[in-house]
């Protein structure tokens, strides 16, 4: 009990010091300072797998599975304009920095240690999970295709507004296939699929992942058991951080730690949220 307390003391205090220096811009010796530690735990790999496993089980992080924090990618023009984007990419808005230095605070203010970054192969979250990969000296991205926001073939630039005229259907159902696209129910499949792969491989480790408001709400509909048509219109901020504690293909916990999601001030899911309890 006293070195669990010890630990997590530890943790806490190595945090504090590291968001500390990043609030204040020093950005180059924030990361130097974790890297030390890093370091020093990794001079004798086993002290360091011995390290990390009393780490695990004083701060209760993973219970032997993979912790996702799932975020989106930063704001962008086409996005304030109310234009579908999809498959397309388009630049961020004025001030987006804020956003993601919003996170990175209230990750580190969590305590969160990440051990790897993925995103979505498009652009606006390939850039904006570098800010991150930066932030917690993780030293790449990787990117997946599966991780895309739906396709919306011929609808890509279109405003919102024509598709939901044209369109009736849109955000109703997860089964309508868009011309020359996919369904909502297809892009759901691919990125669940590749996150319970994830999980099977990087089982007691954080992984952050940056993707788009489609995956998310698929994301959560699927590991939470939601209806699926019901989750299609919930809001996802660009400032949502989730939490979530996976085994393969299950869900033992989720959480949120930034802006909620529609999901939970619509008032139908009180965080946190076990699965297995409401089943």
């Amino acid at each position: 009990m006293e070195l669990a307390r010890f630990l997590k003391a530890t943790a806490s205090l190595i945090s504090g010091v590291y968001e500390a220096l990043y609030r204040r811009g020093f950005c180059w010796l924030a990361w130097s300072v974790r890297r030390f530690f890093r370091m020093a735990a990794s001079v004798e790999s086993t002290l360091a797998a011995v390290f990390q496993g009393l780490c695990n089980m004083a701060t209760n992080d993973y219970a032997g599975g993979m912790r996702l924090i799932l975020t989106r990618h930063y704001h962008t023009q086409s996005n304030f304009a109310g234009r579908i984007l999809g498959w397309g990419d388009s630049p961020p808005r004025p001030g987006w920095e804020t956003d993601v230095n919003y996170i990175v605070s209230r990750l580190l203010q969590a305590g969160v240690s990440v051990d790897a970054v993925y995103s979505s192969d498009l652009e606006r979250a390939r850039r904006t999970a570098m800010t991150y990969a930066d932030a917690f000296a993780i030293p790449e991205v990787i990117a997946a295709p599966e991780l895309k926001e739906i396709n919306y073939g011929k609808l890509q630039t279109k405003v919102k507004a024509w598709v939901v005229r044209h369109y009736p259907q849109h955000k109703k159902d997860p089964d309508l296939v868009y011309p020359d696209g996919e369904s909502f129910r297809h892009m759901q499949q691919r990125s669940v699929r590749f996150i319970s792969s994830l999980a099977e491989t990087h089982p007691r480790h954080t992984v952050l992942i940056v993707s788009h408001a489609g995956v998310i709400r698929g994301v959560i509909s699927h590991f939470l058991g939601l209806e699926y048509a019901a989750s299609l219109k919930q809001k996802i901020p660009f400032r949502y951080i989730g939490d979530f504690l996976l085994a393969g293909e299950n869900c033992t916990l989720y959480d949120e730690l930034g802006k909620r999601s529609g999901f939970v001030l619509a008032g139908g899911l009180e965080i946190p949220y076990s699965p297995g309890a409401h089943s």
